[in-house]
């Protein structure tokens, strides 16, 4: 409800209510109300994780312990965002669909994007992801993963590095693109660093030919020597690192670290085992969570909990195939998971150690809660579904706190505002 609306249906309450004119006059003159991303959403969880959607008791599984969090806006009115990260310092770089890399500093949104970018001669698209150098508070260095377009309408995704100096990217240079150079179809890919110093890069199937039996692109997962539906492991200057699993295979791409994949979103390490869990929206149904394992195959086109958009099955022999991975987790009817992370910080204590999963269609927070008392060892709740929001990106901060980027559904809507909707909130503890 808009501020001029507000104050209509406030004036005719209190005319209802009998009150004196000097009480409308007050009414009538009083400051606007607060904008609504300025206040705090307060919202009650339960912990260890309910067995029931609303953490009541559910037959002998006993209601977990009340955690009030709230959610505070950090930055609003972002376009399409697609991911955020962190410098040492606190500030964060979120990254623009249309190609536009904001800074938000000390919780606030700079009104610019970034100079800098994009860079003529690179023939940069959509903007997937921006991420930050291990070793960023000496070598300044963050990198750019975007759509690459070709003349003849050809397109992949690519790599970029670039120092950040205050507002502006310098010295941006390209330096590695993906050998999936696909027409038409829809492209996304996740960028982020491991603990090992390298950078994993996912590379979706973009087929175009979703809603049918037609797997001339989408077969190209299963191909080693094309990156389409790949997982890829490069260093962070571009070149590939020597204990890749197919380096020196011939017929393989060396940077090839995994294959398999329709839709993967997004990486988490395992704060303990060190394993690499990752998201993957499926078809209709199918979406998963995988632990990748380097060389392991992971079944796409073949192997779906999924159905094609014709409701029709992928293949003969689709619920599992050997020497192809099942997923570790899985959702039907579809989520879209989008986001993936660990939380190890000590801000949001009665969360530590519970794996966070972002949802598009799901429109949730999902956290899950492992080897938690009997009957029900693992737990899944389900957060801030009341927002109505596309959850793209979560992470843990520096601070400790958990940071979400989420946006509005822009496609098919008629509100104008859906279209700057994106915003960042950072979750607390409401005391």
């Amino acid at each position: 409800m808009n501020t001029q609306r507000l104050l209509m249906w406030s004036l005719m309450l209190v005319a209802a209510a009998g009150w004196t004119p000097s009480v409308l006059d007050a009414v009538a003159n009083a400051a606007p109300p607060q904008s609504l991303t300025a206040i705090p959403l307060v919202f009650d969880t339960w912990v260890p994780g309910p067995c029931s959607p609303n953490g009541q008791p559910q037959g002998h599984c006993p209601p977990g312990d009340l955690f009030r969090v709230r959610l505070v806006s950090v930055a609003d009115g972002l376009r399409s965002p697609r991911n955020v990260a962190f410098t040492p310092d606190g500030r964060i770089l979120i990254a623009e669909l249309a190609g536009r890399v904001r800074l938000v500093r000390g919780d606030v949104l700079l009104p610019e994007p970034l100079m800098g970018w994009p860079v003529a001669g690179i023939e940069a698209g959509a903007l997937q992801a921006a991420i930050v150098h291990p070793q960023f508070a000496t070598n300044g260095s963050v990198y750019l993963y975007y759509v690459k377009n070709r003349a003849d309408k050809m397109t992949t995704l690519a790599l970029a590095r670039a120092r950040l100096e205050g507002t502006a990217l310098s010295d941006v240079r390209e330096i590695f693109v993906a050998d999936a150079w696909v027409q038409g179809g829809p492209i996304a890919g996740r960028a982020a660093f491991g603990p090992d110093g390298m950078i994993y890069l996912t590379v979706n199937d973009h087929d175009p030919n979703n809603a049918n039996e037609n797997e001339s692109v989408r077969i190209f997962a299963q191909h080693l020597d094309s990156d389409v539906g790949k997982v890829l492991r490069i260093r962070d200057d571009g070149a590939i690192p020597a204990d890749n699993p197919f380096v020196g295979r011939s017929n393989a791409n060396p940077q090839v670290f995994t294959y398999g994949h329709r839709n993967l979103t997004d990486f988490a390490w395992h704060p303990t085992t060190g394993e690499l869990w990752a998201t993957e929206i499926g078809p209709m149904g199918g979406d998963e969570i995988n632990i990748l394992r380097p060389g392991h195959n992971y079944g796409w086109p073949f192997v779906s909990l999924g159905k094609l958009y014709n409701k029709k099955d992928l293949s003969q022999q689709h619920w599992y195939r050997e020497g192809m991975e099942m997923p570790f987790m899985h959702w039907t009817p579809s989520i879209s998971p989008s986001t993936l992370t660990w939380y190890t910080g000590d801000k949001l204590a009665p969360w530590r150690g519970h794996l966070f999963v972002g949802a598009l269609n799901g429109q949730t927070l999902q956290r899950v809660a492992f080897d938690q008392p009997a009957p029900q060892a693992e737990r899944r709740d389900s957060l801030f579904m009341s927002l109505g929001r596309r959850w793209r990106h979560v992470v843990q901060g520096p601070d400790g706190y958990l940071y979400a980027l989420t946006e509005k559904r822009t496609l098919g809507t008629t509100d104008p505002n859906d279209a700057t909707s994106g915003g960042v909130y950072r979750i607390e503890p409401a005391n």
